[in-house]
């Protein structure tokens, strides 16, 4: 399943993301972005579940239902 969603890019970044596509290093614009997010998601996976860690164990000291 996919979803559509807007943002925001800095131009400097979405120059260079043309230009890979228009080199041939990828087939579209949207190959680009959704392979980054995954690559950032990935690298950023246990600060992320750390975090979730964290956040459920304050909110089970101190948090209200």
């Amino acid at each position: 399943m996919n979803s559509t969603h807007q943002t925001e890019i800095p131009d400097q970044l979405w120059q260079q993301a043309q230009t890979l596509v228009q080199q041939g290093w990828a087939g579209n614009l949207q190959e680009i972005v959704t392979e980054a997010l995954r690559r950032y998601l990935e690298s950023h996976q246990q600060v992320l579940t750390e975090t979730f860690i964290q956040d459920d164990v304050e909110w089970g000291l101190h948090g209200e239902d």
